[in-house]
């Protein structure tokens, strides 16, 4: 059974994300603080294994390199549980969003048998990444503040632009070297999509600006309306107290 793309398995599996994430918060909600934090930083390991076993399994390893948005995010994520972290936790609100589109537009997995190794290991990680961030924040384990919006721009902002310049200088040594993938074609990697990806949304930035970096930067934009929109409460309260 293929996972497909907007066909009525894809939506039951997207269906089956938020029962999980809503499940795992009844599951804790009454549990002590320790408790979530164990059970929440050990489901956030999911991550980790992926990242090892897409260098592993894939026998090509130059390709799967860390450097995804999701990939970064996975390793971020357990050091913001044990950490509390304020500024990554909040960070990680913004890139939980990454996780979410990458389970709706899901083009690069979009082939995978739904019970084969290769779904679970992109799909159960991918979920744990949206939803863990979120009940961060609805336990309180992690505070909201909406100080720390400039902070997450700035930081997402660095490493998009540290990652592309890392796929500059990869892909300009693969060619140079002519190290090959598996099929024997040169390997050509597209961390955090900073180069044109086959994906139907990115394709309308590109349209826009059809410049490899800075079609992405559209982004900025959604992301700047995403972080107010979701801190707008926590303003609206501050703003209150200072009133009283």
């Amino acid at each position: 059974m293929i996972w497909g793309n907007f066909g009525i398995i894809h939506y039951l599996t997207l269906i089956f994300s938020i029962i999980l994430i809503i499940t795992l918060y009844f599951i804790l909600k009454n549990k002590t603080e320790k408790t979530k934090i164990i059970t929440l930083f050990i489901l956030s390991l999911s991550g980790i294994c992926a990242i090892v076993y897409n260098l592993v399994t894939w026998k090509s390893p130059l390709e799967y390199l860390p450097f995804h948005m999701c990939s970064i995010n996975a390793i971020l994520l357990p050091i913001a549980i044990l950490t509390r972290n304020k500024t990554i936790g909040n960070l990680l609100v913004l890139w939980s969003l990454g996780a979410l589109i990458a389970l709706l537009l899901n083009y690069p997995a979009a082939n995978y048998e739904i019970f084969s190794w290769t779904f679970v290991i992109y799909y159960f990680p991918h979920t744990l990444e949206f939803g863990i961030p979120i009940l961060l924040f609805i336990f309180k384990i992690i505070k909201l503040d909406y100080r720390t919006i400039p902070a997450t721009i700035l930081i997402t902002f660095i490493i998009y632009t540290i990652v592309h310049f890392i796929n500059v200088g990869l892909n300009n040594y693969f060619i140079e070297n002519n190290i090959l993938d598996g099929n024997g074609e040169i390997i050509q990697v597209n961390y955090m999509f900073s180069f044109l990806p086959d994906n139907p949304v990115l394709q309308l930035f590109y349209n826009i600006i059809p410049y490899k970096y800075f079609y992405m930067l559209l982004a900025f934009p959604i992301i700047i309306i995403y972080e107010l929109a979701i801190y707008l409460p926590n303003i609206l309260k501050n703003k209150y107290k200072k009133t009283i």
